[in-house]
């Protein structure tokens, strides 16, 4: 029984219960705790990613001795745990360390995707890129209309009542696995290829200008939706703040059928993506949602293409390793976009995150022609795999 179809399914099942307050933490602190402070809202968004940075590196060096599914066994059993007391706790500061102690728990859940780059053959990786693409953003869209119904019609403890039960879930999944013989692989640590290290950190360095420049909207999009449109409900603005993700599945769709995408790897895409930020910044509720469109279209082409740079760059025994770093540096970008995003609200209004997110694209396009653009092996494989995406 190959592994990938389930772990693919539990990791939508993780995906959607992780992105349901997502779009929404603003209205979630003021209603839970009374708390209405934009840069709490952008602090905790920031302290969550840190703690997910920091904790990865080490899920995926203790499973290179005890394998990843045995690791997420009991990390998804303490993370469950942690949800139902998340769900019943009224203090604030309880509630954050609680909440940051469960996402340390699900950070490892992460290594579920070098597992299954592992297990796949090489001339299937664009695809499952764009797969796991397309669960992450198809996620997001279940996850923001679920959150936005459940904050109108019910309680937000509800929501970490749902993320306890995604992460037994997943513990079935693995139990499942495990059972029918399907026990990953552990690897000694391999010292990496000569000059791996240095074409990882530059790798590093634009999907830090890349993730900040798309994340850093938003934590604040609902609420600028909101004002902008002038169409009050968190169920509609769940479903704007989610339209990339359809776009990411229509796309999908696309390559599946054989198609071949036009234009630049990642220049061409990150200019679209800077039209789509501008045209959401623009006020008009049109312009948005093209602007949505555009920036979704955005996100999924850059998205495949920087991932498939890193598993080209690395080899199969040092996937969850490099992974591990580079998403370091994934997490580096959300966590300052998460806390910019609270200290630009509160400076300069709710438009300013779209500003300042198509400017950070400009630059990305800047590091990627300086950083990127000099590796020719790389630059072939990539191309050869991204033609057919």
């Amino acid at each position: 029984m190959s592994p990938t179809p389930w772990l693919v399914a539990v990791t939508a099942v993780a995906v959607v219960s992780d992105a349901m307050l997502l779009p929404f933490y603003p209205q979630f602190f003021a209603a839970r705790f009374g708390v209405t402070d934009s840069s709490h809202v952008g602090l905790y968004l920031a302290m969550s990613c840190l703690v997910v940075m920091v904790a990865l590196p080490v899920w995926a060096r203790l499973a290179r001795r005890v394998g990843t599914l045995r690791l997420l066994l009991g990390t998804q059993l303490l993370a469950g745990g942690l949800s139902l007391s998340c769900a019943e706790v009224t203090s604030l500061p309880l509630f954050w360390g609680l909440s940051l102690t469960m996402l340390v728990a699900k950070a490892s859940y992460l290594l579920v995707y070098p597992y299954l780059m592992h297990v796949e053959p090489r001339t299937r990786h664009a695809i499952l890129i764009g797969t796991l693409s397309v669960v992450v953003h198809a996620g997001g869209i279940l996850g923001a209309m679920i959150g936005g119904l459940v904050l109108e019609h019910w309680q937000a403890a509800q929501v970490f009542r749902a993320m306890a039960v995604s992460d037994a879930l997943q513990v079935v999944v693995c139990l499942l696995l495990l059972r029918r013989g399907r026990v990953p692989h552990s690897t000694p640590d391999t010292p990496p290829a000569p000059g791996t290290g240095t074409a990882l950190l530059r790798l590093g360095l634009v999907m830090l200008l890349f993730y900040f420049s798309a994340h850093l909207a938003r934590p604040f999009f609902a609420r600028y939706w909101e004002v902008a449109s002038g169409l009050p409900g968190e169920l509609l603005a769940g479903a704007v703040f989610a339209v990339p993700g359809g776009v990411a599945v229509a796309l999908l769709a696309f390559d599946l059928l054989g198609r071949r995408s036009a234009g630049h790897a990642i220049i061409l895409p990150l200019a679209i993506g800077l039209v789509g930020l501008l045209l959401q910044a623009s006020g008009s509720t049109a312009a948005i949602l093209v602007g949505r469109v555009l920036f979704g279209w955005t996100l999924f082409r850059v998205t495949i293409r920087l991932e498939l740079h890193l598993f080209r760059l690395s080899t199969p025994d040092r996937y969850a390793s490099d992974f591990s770093k580079i998403h370091i540096f994934q997490g580096l970008g959300v966590l300052i976009a998460s806390w910019g995003a609270g200290r630009l609200v509160d400076a300069h209004g709710l438009v300013s995150p779209f500003i300042v997110g198509a400017l950070g694209f400009g630059l990305c396009a800047l590091a990627h022609r300086l950083l990127l653009t000099g590796d020719t092996t790389s630059a072939r494989s990539i191309d050869s795999a991204s033609a057919r995406i």
